[in-house]
């Protein structure tokens, strides 16, 4: 039989894994495109990769891009010249995984595709 410290101590660690397990599903992944960025509103706007919706997300300074260097912070202005420069090269924009809450974007991560080595 278990006895009362032992008891507490199993509860308290299946309390505590299970709000791990419910905040680690809370945030939500959007994969698709990214195709304005508004740098004084703190806002881009992605198009999902199954609709033609257009969402806008809100991004903060504490939001990080992911790229194959590593990862960083967000330079909005930066973005904005690289969508540019997809849009002309004839793209819809870039093409990434958008981690966020309620709208508000905590990781960014490029998932273009890689050029074939020559």
């Amino acid at each position: 039989m278990m006895n009362r410290r032992g008891f507490v101590l199993t509860l308290t660690t299946g309390l505590v894994a299970l709000v791990l397990v419910v905040g680690s599903v809370l945030a939500e992944e959007l994969v698709g495109t990214i195709i304005k960025v508004d740098a004084d509103a703190k806002v881009i706007v992605v198009v999902p990769k199954d609709s033609d919706k257009e969402i806008k997300v809100k991004v903060t300074d504490k939001t990080e891009l992911v790229t194959r260097k590593g990862t960083q912070k967000l330079d909005l202005e930066k973005l904005e010249k690289n969508i540019e420069k997809a849009i002309d090269a004839g793209r819809k924009g870039i093409s990434a995984k958008i981690t966020h809450e309620d709208g508000v974007a905590s990781k960014i991560q490029y998932t273009g595709k890689k050029k074939a080595s020559q």
